[in-house]
């Protein structure tokens, strides 16, 4: 399979393609993030964002494929972005205590500066009850500041979470299910775009 170009600087993007088999290296773009307050839709963004950076990397390498992400966490219509401290981080966590949330994930491929394929994927995830204690006791084990939410499924997640619904890498930050064959396509296809 052509070694593909990932957007992304995530380290949990990065434990899904090799988990797959996927061969590929690492150009991060430049782009600024879209991260609007309020009044625009989480999947929106998502998707905004993965094809800002996945347009940004191909307009670079011209011929290649390139794979381009973002994930964002929703409480309703409240967009929990990365957490700017450990203060920001605990606030999320006990907003997010007992609740049900999504958690959205666009996906952008892309070759020659045009978009092969683009979609966003949504699955659920519901948390145990939280308090000080349990919250104080995560974040010992897992670093909250680089995570949409404040929290990582993938990390000690049976220690704040319930369960979950729908794709579980699609929670981590990549539907591998859905990425996989569309990049293996993409490939046969030489990059033409198709819906």
């Amino acid at each position: 399979m052509e070694k593909i170009i990932l957007a992304s600087a995530s380290p949990r993007r990065k434990d899904l393609l090799n988990a797959a088999g996927i061969a590929f290296d690492v150009k991060i773009s430049s782009v600024d993030e879209w991260e609007p307050e309020k009044d625009v839709c989480p999947r929106e963004i998502v998707r905004h964002n993965s094809e800002l950076k996945a347009m940004a990397v191909s307009a670079q390498y011209p011929g290649k494929l390139v794979l381009g992400a973002d994930t964002t966490v929703a409480l309703g219509n409240e967009i929990l972005h990365k957490p700017k401290n450990m203060s920001e981080a605990h606030a999320m966590l006990m907003k997010l205590s007992g609740k049900k949330h999504d958690v959205y994930t666009g996906f952008c491929i892309a070759r020659n500066g045009k978009i092969v394929f683009s979609d966003v994927l949504v699955s659920t995830v519901v948390f145990r009850h939280l308090d000080d204690v349990i919250v104080q006791a995560y974040f010992i084990k897992v670093n909250p500041l680089d995570k949409a939410g404040a929290y990582g499924i993938q990390e000690y997640g049976d220690m704040i979470i319930d369960h979950y619904e729908g794709s579980l890498s699609n929670i981590i930050g990549l539907p591998m299910e859905t990425v996989k064959p569309l990049l293996e396509r993409s490939i046969a296809m030489q990059g033409e775009s198709y819906a």
